[in-house]
């Protein structure tokens, strides 16, 4: 495949993929920049970062080495490129999780939506969960500023609920990763999930059984009533000392206020 065209539209900017240094992107350019990205987020999500080379990458997108560079000069730019639409894409479940909305229909729609996206985006799941694992060198930045602040405002809409009763007492932190850690086992261990439940390739029915599973058994779960030490619910008839962390309000000899 012959190099695209260059010409004076195509003024670098400094630390910048080659793509994106061009005041003006051809339909062919940006066509080739998205097959890049495919490819890489295919070699990424199944050999890591470490374990990917730009020819792989090359190799996927059809097109030559020389020619992948002309669009980004490293594999570290291409990464960041994914993982930066990514990030994007990763927060918008959580973003729409709503303090003025029923508990109850709000964490519903939160597990369909992380379900969906473990429907329709597995690759990107993957490619996270890689980067998680391999210990966040490029997003722990991400991690540690927009992804903690976005979660320490859910998890005082949720001690909002627990404090006016609408839900059991939790540990809203705990909330989050259990809903993050059930969804997204679907797209992570797919082909695990598939082979156990003798899912056909493209059949992706069981996300749905996933999904009403998931509602029950969060839903029951978080119902305001009986605790599970036996001891009255918010919500139950007369409520408890719940504080605004969720916790109730124990005093040193282990009963609560009230």
């Amino acid at each position: 495949m012959s190099a695209p065209p260059q010409g004076p539209d195509s003024d670098p900017a400094p630390d910048s993929p080659r793509a994106a240094r061009t005041k003006r992107r051809t339909r062919i350019q940006a066509e080739n920049e998205e097959k890049i990205l495919d490819s890489a987020l295919d070699a990424f999500a199944q050999h890591g970062f470490r374990g990917t080379t730009l020819d792989q990458i090359a190799e996927g997108a059809g097109m030559s080495k020389p020619n992948l560079l002309y669009y980004f000069r490293r594999k570290e730019d291409i990464h960041a490129a994914l993982m930066t639409r990514l990030l994007e894409e990763w927060l918008e479940p959580l973003e729409a999780f709503s303090a003025q909305g029923d508990p109850m229909r709000e964490i519903r729609a939160y597990i369909r939506r992380k379900l969906e996206m473990a429907r329709e985006k597995p690759r990107e799941s993957r490619l996270f969960a890689s980067e998680i694992m391999s210990g966040a060198p490029r997003i722990e930045e991400y991690l540690s500023g927009r992804l903690k602040a976005l979660v320490d405002e859910k998890t005082r809409v949720i001690r909002a609920w627990i404090a006016d009763g609408k839900i059991r007492r939790v540990d809203p932190h705990h909330l989050i990763f259990a809903i993050w850690a059930t969804t997204q086992h679907y797209a992570d261990f797919d082909v695990q999930v598939r082979l156990l439940l003798d899912a056909k390739a493209g059949a992706d029915g069981h996300l749905d059984d996933a999904a009403r599973f998931l509602e029950e058994l969060f839903l029951r779960g978080l119902a305001p009533g009986t605790e599970p030490d036996g001891s009255p619910g918010a919500g139950s008839g007369g409520r408890t000392g719940a504080g605004p962390d969720g916790r109730t309000g124990a005093g040193p000899d282990g009963k609560t206020g009230g």
